[in-house]
């Protein structure tokens, strides 16, 4: 039945490349003894479409034209003709066999030469002409885009269309097509399309996108979708040296270390819209590194680029992905101006990348047109909105869109858009759709209301035992202006309930205007973290210590209520302030908070209570959201975060204990070193001014799980280190393979490498000292702690694990001069 349906199937393309006058080809590049030659170049003779095979010697070529010959060349081996019997051809096996001759050929076996190459020569007057070309030319631009993103199923076969998961949706397989740059069969399942138009500055270095309309069809309104769509929006220049996708730095084949990564050989040379050009192919020179293959062709007198194709080759360390596939065309304005006109982006993602594993293309195209040169506008109109949503936008016309894409929608795309609108209302879809949203969100969907977090159901301490959590949110969609959620959670072994709500509301849209206000008891970890803040239904690390190192019974019960409004007047920089009202008192009769309330320190109180008010500013430049509703959702990208919060604590206010002055400060600065891989530099500095007891105090945040956490110590216990001022300095890095990649045994692991060293230097003040009647003896980083650690990511593609050191206090009893901490991540 399978072979019946093949066969079918192939008679299907057949049909249809001959009604279209198509050419299409597919197969292996071999030597004479039938080993693969990775990156081979295989094009249609007379033509300037072509494509590099990848490193096991495959490769797939698709024109709209009819060719009858294929030419098919590698480095070190004899150019080869093959003509094509048929339009469509696949699977061929082609031989090709050592140069016979090296007269007035350079031939380059290998790694090409870096001495008495032309392609290098070219390239060099590409790196002098680069800031020189295209858009470089003008002080300003503007011009109009229209771009489609689009996800498919790939790798359809019999098989997969009979299976149960898709009983009455079998319609959706009439819509299958073929991949023009891998030929797998594909069935679309999510569409979006945008017109905008664009400004540009490259004197004030800005650059602004107004959108005019959008439309989509297939999971409309999935925050979790929607963001792993922006992320395909990032954009790039070829010019430039490294390339960044999926949060990873690619080195260009137009960079100036390019000569180092990649082997460069001058191909051909020919007329491409009347212009001269050179034809050059570029591969990798080592395997595993975050390199492509593929060529380009360049003008041979601006030494512009007037096409170029990329592919990332699939022994390169990134997960889940198995082919990027970059296109862009130029166009020459003014016989000199090379203007970008099409940006195609394309890359399948899979669970493993075995040529024959189905996953899902995710493709973006985007065409310009229309460009306007030095047209200035005042530096006004780049400011970002913060928080603009047009209406209209979302619901232009059937007759609009007809009328303002650049290229008309063929018969099959508008069948596409009728079976995704029909698709949303099959119930076996709904039904699919809605288990991994659950398990994307950790949310379960009941109309407007969302039952979880579900992660967050069992948790374990040694103070509530076995702990169950239920709780929920209201949700509306995208643009929610409010919503309220709350939990309540059971402790088996203390025999108490536990419960937390709040509420937001936006009351200005434009500005982000939130008015917040909420309560919750429950048991907490103070000092998991040393940046304050108070978000009601924020993380406890109390109800998450089900796998601990050493028992952990410094826990508190809190009782905190807030109120605060925050607003955004200006993208990325939110001011709030808030007033809280707070009782803390120990959870177990193993700990104590208690503190002398008189100069003789004869009396003792053991429940402090604490009304505070505070201001807080965070600046967190680059940083990305999607929607626009009072919560939003962060694209999952690297930005830097400042953030700096002063408190005031009265005394006497609602029977409030104490009155000081605290000030913090965090800094956060990603630093991503091209292809070395990605550094985080972290900084907390902090000082509390007055008479405070231990509650109230800095605790430096250990670790007492068998996880690494962020921001936290990995060898220091709970309560080891008190302070009231503090300054911690942390550095992580993450070579992401670069060193491993050296090694031949461990390459194919595609393990990655990490460092860290983390240090807190700290302080306490005598007052401080006199008022602590606990029983902990307060002891404070005098000398400055440190600690240092190694570690591997990226194991079996999930799994991390960090080795951590002490660097000093090696003899301080009951604790950890090495430890070692793992991690669970789904990581590109």
């Amino acid at each position: 039945m399978k072979s019946n349906f093949l066969f079918f199937l192939y008679f299907v393309m057949f049909f249809t490349t001959t009604i279209f006058a198509q050419t299409k080809v597919s197969g292996v590049v071999l030597d004479k003894q039938n080993q693969p030659i990775p990156f081979a170049t295989v094009v249609f003779k007379n033509s300037s479409e072509g494509i590099v095979a990848n490193e096991d010697g495959l490769f797939y070529l698709e024109s709209s034209k009819t060719y009858p010959v294929l030419l098919i060349s590698s480095v070190g081996y004899s150019e080869r003709e093959v003509t094509l019997d048929k339009l469509a051809t696949y699977n061929m096996k082609i031989q090709l066999s050592g140069a016979e001759s090296l007269n007035e050929v350079v031939i380059y076996t290998g790694k090409t030469s870096k001495k008495n190459n032309p392609a290098l020569d070219i390239l060099r007057k590409i790196w002098e002409k680069k800031r020189k070309n295209g858009l470089y030319l003008f002080n300003q631009y503007q011009l109009e885009k229209y771009e489609k993103i689009e996800f498919d199923l790939n790798s359809i076969d019999s098989a997969f269309m009979k299976s149960k998961l898709f009983n009455g949706m079998e319609f959706i397989f009439n819509k299958m097509d073929t991949s023009k740059i891998t030929g797998k069969t594909y069935l679309p399942i999510f569409v979006n399309e945008t017109l905008a138009d664009v400004y540009g500055d490259l004197k004030l270095k800005k650059v602004k996108e107004k959108l005019k309309a959008s439309k989509t069809s297939g999971f409309n309104g999935n925050q979790q979708i929607l963001s792993f769509v922006k992320d395909l929006y990032s954009n790039y220049d070829i010019y430039d040296n490294y390339l960044t996708f999926f949060d990873k730095s690619f080195t260009s084949p137009l960079s100036k270390t390019g000569i180092d990564v990649y082997n460069y050989v001058l191909r051909d040379s020919a007329f491409i819209d009347k212009k001269w050009c050179y034809n050059i192919v570029f591969y990798p020179r080592r395997k595993n590194e975050l390199t492509f293959k593929g060529d380009f062709w360049v003008n041979d007198s601006t030494y512009a680029i007037k096409k170029i194709n990329l592919a990332v080759t699939k022994s390169a360390n990134i997960n889940w992905v198995k082919d990027i596939y970059l296109e862009q065309e130029f166009e020459v304005v003014s016989d000199s101006v090379f203007l970008l006109t099409k940006d195609y982006l394309m890359s399948d993602f899979a669970l493993n990348k075995k040529e024959k594993s189905k996953g899902i293309y995710g493709k973006r195209t985007s065409y310009f047109r229309d460009h306007k040169f030095n047209i200035e506008k005042p530096t006004s109109f780049y400011k970002d909105e913060v928080n603009y949503m047009d209406p209209e936008v979302y619901n232009k016309s059937d007759e609009y869109w007809d009328d303002n894409r650049f290229e008309n929608l063929s018969k099959d795309e508008i069948g596409v858009y009728k079976m995704l609108d029909t698709l949303q209302t099959v119930k076996r879809f709904k039904q699919i759709y809605s288990t991994v949203q659950v398990l994307a969100s950790g949310f379960i969907q009941y109309g407007n209301f969302d039952y979880g977090p579900i992660f967050s159901t069992f948790g374990y301490n040694v103070v509530e035992g076995a702990r169950l959590r239920v709780g929920g949110r209201t949700y509306f969609g995208t643009s929610d202006s409010w919503r309220l959620q709350g939990y309540t959670a059971y402790g088996f072994k203390d025999d108490k309930f536990k419960y937390g709500f709040s509420g937001k509301w936006m009351v200005d849209k434009k500005n982000r205007i939130i008015l917040s206000g909420g309560n919750r008891r429950d048991i907490e970890q103070i000092g998991a973290s040393l940046t304050t803040t108070y978000d009601i239904l924020g993380r406890s690390f109390a109800s998450s210590s089900v796998f601990s190192s050493g028992s952990n019974g410094k826990l508190t019960n809190i009782n905190l209520s807030n109120v605060a409004v925050e607003m955004e007047p200006v993208k990325n920089l939110t001011f709030q302030t808030g007033f809280s009202y707070r009782t803390l008192e120990s959870a177990s009769p193993t700990f104590s908070l208690d503190y002398f309330t008189d100069i003789a320190n004869g009396v003792t109180k053991s429940d402090v209570k604490q009304s505070e008010v505070s201001l807080q500013v965070e600046y967190t430049p680059k940083r990305k959201t999607i929607g626009f509703a009072v919560e939003r959702e962060n694209v999952d990208s690297p930005y830097t975060r400042f953030f700096v919060n002063y408190s005031h604590g009265f005394k006497g206010l609602l029977d409030s204990d104490f009155q000081y002055d605290k000030l913090q400060l965090y800094y956060k600065q990603p630093i991503i070193i091209g292809p070395l891989g990605r550094s985080n530099i972290i900084v907390e500095v902090g000082k509390t001014f007055g008479t405070v007891p231990l509650g109230l105090m800095s605790v430096i945040p250990g670790n007492q799980t068998f996880f690494t956490i962020e921001n936290t110590f990995s060898n220091l216990n709970f309560y080891e280190f008190v302070s009231d001022q503090y300054a911690t300095l942390q550095w992580n890095h993450n070579f992401s393979g670069r060193l491993f990649s050296r090694i031949p045994f461990m390459r194919k692991l595609n393990w990655r490498e990490i460092v860290s060293v983390k240090g807190v230097y700290g302080t306490i003040s005598d007052a401080n000292r006199a008022v602590n009647a606990s029983g902990l003896v307060y002891n404070a980083p005098e000398k400055g702690y440190w600690e240092y650690s190694a570690g591997i990511g990226n194991i079996f593609k999930l799994f991390r694990i960090d080795f951590a050191w002490r660097g000093n206090y090696l003899n301080v009893p009951d604790t950890n001069r090495f430890t070692v901490k793992g991690s669970f991540g789904f990581n590109f």
